[in-house]
């Protein structure tokens, strides 16, 4: 099974780091979930409802769509801090990423363990930038706003596209392919990892500082 590999490119502002991270795992994971298995005898279920809600950020002007599950939302918000965290004391010039697994498990016999088998990694690159003033600052986050809903676009469109699913599995099967430790809603298995990196570039840094600039000359 080949895995599908998908990378996302976003300049940020330090402040703006963990909004930003947030608005795109939410939203990968909005559709890469299902509302509960409800088994009546094997072969036979129904599957519950999932629920949204809309999150505002306070250094972004943008909204996002997100699952409405407080337990999920927790540990996307644990994960993103430990990112930030290491991206702030790295000093590798605010640069890394952060990957969004999703993996389904194949049994193994005993005594090894179980194997898994990715499916689809989605790589977010971050870069930071430092700005001059608050006149930059409002500028950076009215384009990283822009930039969030052009990727959040992006996100869906790749969603939509007729490709590989894990099937619907038994209910003996169901934590081969969900994690079912949320009491309200079912996401793909899946795992979150980060990279601090000074490898990444600066062309996506040095674009942001141009588009803040062209802005301030008209």
């Amino acid at each position: 099974m080949n895995c599908r590999s998908e990378v996302l490119e976003v300049t940020v502002e330090a402040r703006q780091v963990d909004e930003a991270m947030l608005a795109l795992l939410h939203t990968i994971l909005l559709h890469r979930s299902t509302g509960k298995f409800h088994y009546k005898k094997e072969g036979t279920y129904s599957i519950g409802t999932v629920g949204t809600a809309d999150s505002d950020c306070d250094f972004i002007d943008f909204t996002f769509v997100r699952v409405s599950s407080e337990e999920l939302d927790r540990v996307i918000r644990k994960a993103v801090c430990e990112f930030k965290d290491a991206l702030n004391n790295s000093g590798s010039d605010g640069m890394g990423q952060i990957s969004l697994e999703f993996y389904q498990k194949k049994k193994s016999r005993w005594p090894f363990s179980d194997e898994c088998i990715p499916w689809e990694v989605w790589t977010i690159k971050v870069n930071v930038v430092n700005l001059a003033n608050e006149q930059e600052r409002q500028i950076c986050r009215e384009k990283v706003g822009e930039k969030l809903g052009e990727k959040v676009i992006n996100v869906v469109e790749v969603i939509n596209r007729n490709e590989y699913l894990p099937k619907m599995p038994t209910q003996s099967e169901v934590d081969n392919v969900f994690d079912t430790s949320l009491k309200d809603v079912q996401p793909y298995l899946y795992k979150i990892s980060y990279q601090i990196t000074d490898s990444l570039g600066t062309s996506v840094s040095t674009t942001m500082r141009r588009l803040i600039k062209d802005t301030l000359a008209l």
